[in-house]
C-alpha cells in the first residue's frame, strides 16, 4: 500500500552519506521533530536525476528553507558511496544523500518500481514528499518517466 498524506514514515534503516563515511540511521529518528523536503529518483548519475532533478534542489535550497524547510535529503536505492559522490559531483552541502540501498525505503513507502529493463532491478520511484516530524504533509508522484510534480519549484507552490 502507498504512503498517503497524513501518515508517519516507516521506521527503517537508511545509509547517511558523510564524509566520514556511511552512517547507519533510522528514519523514526532521523525526520523526529523537524520539516524536511525530501526527493527520490530511480538512481544517482541518472539522466534526469543528474541533470534536472538534484539541480532543482541545490538551486532552490534557499528557498525551500526561507519557507520553513529545515533539511534537503535526496534519497535512491544506491549505496553510500554513490550517494555521496553523487552529491558531491552535483548536488551541495544543502542537500542531505540518504542511501536506500536494498529499497526497505522505497518498499515500505509502496513506490517501488520494476528498472530490470534497463538493467537497474528494482528502485525508488520518482516523487517528493514533504515531511514534518514524521508525518507526511505533502506527497508527489510521477507518472512513469515524467519529471513534473516531484520536481523543488512544484514542492515550493505547495509550502
Amino acid at each position: 500500500m502507498t504512503i498517503s498524506v497524513g501518515d508517519k514514515l516507516p521506521d527503517v534503516a537508511l545509509v547517511k552519506a558523510t564524509a566520514e563515511g556511511p552512517e547507519q540511521v533510522q528514519a523514526a529518528d532521523y525526520f523526529a521533530g523537524k520539516k524536511v523536503a525530501l526527493f527520490s529518483v530511480p538512481g544517482a548519475f541518472t539522466p534526469t536525476c543528474s541533470a534536472k532533478h538534484l539541480p532543482g534542489f541545490v538551486d532552490k535550497a534557499e528557498e525551500l528553507k526561507a519557507k520553513g524547510v529545515d533539511e534537503i535529503v535526496g534519497t535512491a536505492v544506491n549505496d553510500a558511496f554513490v550517494m555521496g559522490a553523487w552529491n558531491d559531483a552535483a548536488g551541495s552541502g544543502d542537500i542531505t544523500m540518504l542511501a536506500d540501498g536494498n529499497a526497505d525505503f522505497a518498499e515500505a513507502v509502496g513506490l517501488t518500481m520494476d528498472g530490470s529493463g534497463f538493467g537497474m532491478g528494482k528502485r525508488g520511484q520518482r516523487f517528493s514528499m514533504v515531511v514534518n516530524d514524521g508525518v507526511v504533509e505533502q506527497l508527489n508522484v510521477e507518472d512513469g518517466g515524467e519529471f513534473k510534480v516531484s520536481s523543488a519549484e512544484y514542492m515550493l507552490g505547495q509550502l
